[in-house]
């Protein structure tokens, strides 16, 4: 089935907002089956919004729209849909009572701003927003079905999972999309398509693969629709043939994070690490500590970004810094096992690396990256070239050290 998805709001046209709703909306929805045809952002104009629904596909049965259904004047969604379908407001006792309960629930009083939002088209079904103030409305005409929510990230996911989709996958779907993805880290998109060639070549043509490559990490995502209980023994033997092809370059499956996916191996071997940063700047104790119950595992980390901290926090030598340079297997050597003693570890992660734009020269360029895992048995250091783009470079060096310990814990 096909859909398109409306945004409304000018803050999104000028850039002060993010469209984070389509990009969560296209998710879920191809979860269930649903392909997004197209995504139009407009103004908050009665002449936008009808234009947007004028110039709809032909094929397009389901329009998701956002935005517009506050309390201000700017906020036009709800009064042009109800004179683009020919209903009529009316006050809706129900919908009045539970914004007074919302009110309450704060100690404000309601304005008639607030109240207004219970007049609501009748000739739409009413989706009471449980989280919020402003309901959703679903209209149909046609054969096409139009869903208006608000624009709030949190009300938009509260009636998708709540009415929407449930409503989709009950009503409107008459065959199932079944995903697998599989998570690889440090491979290069062209080379891990080289490696796999023969094997998506030779896919069976219900599945269809797709590469989601990002900074450090390439997602492959087999795709298939059908019946569900045809296509998931299909999606097991080509899950059998990709992991002997790929072997431990695959870390994950689905939504994980190479951080969760480490947290739970340290969780597992009752094992603990800390990190001693200085190109990352602590990214790569942000990525750990953004997994709930990483305090588990995750005992601290030392930010050595200037070399005082590496000689007075980590041990490392004075000589070899002047010798080698920070940026050397001696240092990040020296830092990983410094860090381990200091912050009293199994494991310790270390980096120190050239993030750019600045600071490379001929023999070290943007881009060079040492990156150290000590433990009390030894401890390895690996040199990385990256490039020249220094968000890239510390998401990469993150990455990299990450996996690196996770090939460690893997033996």
């Amino acid at each position: 089935m096909q859909a398109e998805i409306i945004t409304i709001g000018d803050e999104i046209l000028i850039g002060q907002t993010v469209d984070t709703n389509s990009a969560w909306m296209g998710q879920h929805l191809n979860e269930v089956g649903v392909e997004v045809h197209r995504i139009v952002s407009v103004r908050d104009t009665e002449e936008a919004i009808v234009e947007a629904l004028n110039n709809l596909h032909a094929s397009t049965r389901l329009v998701l729209i956002t935005g517009g259904l506050g309390p201000t004047k700017d906020d036009l969604t709800k009064h042009t849909l109800t004179r683009y379908f020919g209903g009529e407001l009316v006050f809706n006792e129900a919908i009045f009572a539970h914004i007074q309960a919302l009110f309450r629930q704060i100690g404000r009083d309601i304005s008639h701003l607030n109240r207004d939002q219970a007049y609501l088209p009748d000739n739409c079904e009413v989706l009471r927003n449980d989280v919020g103030t402003a309901s959703g409305m679903k209209f149909s005409r046609d054969g096409q079905f139009f869903i208006s929510m608000p624009g709030v990230p949190y009300e938009m996911k509260f009636l998708m999972r709540t009415h929407i989709l449930p409503w989709i996958s009950n009503s409107l779907m008459d065959q199932d999309i079944v995903h697998r993805t599989f998570l690889t880290q440090g491979i290069p998109e062209s080379v891990l398509a080289h490696q796999i060639a023969d094997w998506e070549a030779a896919l069976p043509a219900p599945l269809k693969l797709a590469y989601l490559p990002s900074p450090g990490i390439v997602k492959l995502r087999l795709s298939a629709r059908g019946k569900k209980e045809a296509l998931l023994p299909l999606l097991d033997d080509q899950e059998q043939q990709l992991r002997s092809l790929l072997g431990n370059s695959i870390y994950g499956t689905g939504a994980s994070s190479l951080q969760e996916v480490v947290g739970q191996m340290l969780v597992e071997k009752r094992l603990t690490v800390g990190t001693a940063e200085s190109c990352t700047g602590g990214y790569i104790a942000h990525l750990m500590t953004s997994v709930a119950g990483s305090s588990r595992y995750f005992k601290g980390s030392i930010v050595s970004y200037d070399n005082a901290i590496k000689v007075g926090q980590l041990g490392v030598s004075s000589h070899d810094l002047t010798v080698h340079g920070a940026v050397s297997e001696a240092v990040v050597t020296q830092m990983a096992e410094g860090g381990r003693l200091a912050l009293q570890t199994d494991y310790c992660i270390a980096v120190s690396g050239i993030a750019g734009p600045d600071g490379g020269s001929e023999e070290k360029p943007v881009g060079t990256v040492w990156i150290a895992v000590a433990s009390a048995d030894k401890t390895v250091a690996i040199k990385h070239r990256f490039g020249q783009h220094r968000e890239r470079n510390i998401k990469r060096s993150a990455l990299m050290a990450l996996d690196m310990l996770r090939h460690d814990l893997m033996k």
